[in-house]
């Protein structure tokens, strides 16, 4: 039943997402901000498909913690739901993603659009610096910096492999950071059937600017990790179930974006 569920689920997901995708064309040609709150729809509809479809509810908690105007993101990546949810709570975010993502036919193009930041994961310093500089011009315009610092989805219950990009925007962008803990990867796991339950997400307190670069690495990685852990164990109790044995937190490949930042 609940793989014939996920399979229903997968089908309504992309039958959406391709309705909205012709529906918005026109958007393409009309300032980026119409263009957005199209894409705001979009998004409303998918998370109506997972829970309705899939059985997938959302609770978001500590919305009180968001500051105005342009600040960093810091966001546990465990499944597709954060990309779609966390986008509904900033007034103007961009995320940073990898580059392959834009070369999908009419999806890249509505990235690109949308002001999206891409990286070239295998150029090293130079995409490191690259993704820096576009990042300071889109908070320069007022906009939300959302990355992942463990830069692709994790599953539920790893061990935490965060990189060295997030501090090094920190670092150069100068804005606070908001850490948000989730457990998505219990109910919408990656290439797995999804599971009917409650995701949750917890933003946390907002990191000050001009912290030393260790010291914020060290300190979203904990907060992050301890709100994740805790809302994991909710989710597998909800489920009836024990948390899987942890994997391997080893980063076998080093590169300026790969490589963790000193937390001394």
């Amino acid at each position: 039943m609940t793989l014939l569920r996920s399979i229903v689920f997968q089908i309504a997901f992309y039958a959406v997402t391709a309705v909205f995708g012709v529906l918005l064309l026109p958007f393409m040609f009309m300032p980026r901000r119409w263009l957005w709150q199209g894409v705001r729809t979009w998004l409303q509809a998918c998370l109506l498909v997972a829970r309705y479809v899939g059985g997938i509810r959302s609770e978001i908690t500590g919305r009180e913690n968001i500051p105005k105007g342009p600040l960093l993101v810091a966001a546990k990546h465990q499944s597709a739901w954060e990309t779609l949810a966390l986008l509904l709570l900033f007034d103007d975010p961009t995320f940073i993603l990898k580059r392959e993502l834009t070369w999908i036919p009419i999806f890249g193009w509505y990235l690109w659009r949308a002001g999206m930041i891409p990286v070239d994961r295998g150029a090293g310093a130079v995409a490191l610096k690259a993704m820096a500089e576009r990042a300071a011009a889109e908070c320069h315009k007022g906009r939300q910096i959302l990355i992942f610092p463990e830069g692709t989805r994790r599953p539920a219950g790893a061990a935490p492999q965060y990189k060295f990009g997030v501090a090094h925007l920190y670092a150069s962008l100068g804005v606070p950071c908001v850490p948000i803990g989730l457990n998505s990867g219990v109910f919408w796991p990656r290439r797995k059937p999804i599971r009917p339950g409650i995701i949750r997400a917890e933003i946390l307190p907002a990191v000050p600017a001009k912290l030393p670069r260790g010291v914020f690495a060290a300190r979203i990685e904990r907060e992050i990790e301890a709100s994740s852990n805790r809302l994991m164990a909710q989710g597998w109790a909800e489920l009836g179930e024990d948390p899987p044995p942890q994997e391997s937190g080893k980063v076998t490949k080093l590169s300026p974006l790969s490589r963790p930042v000193e937390k001394s």
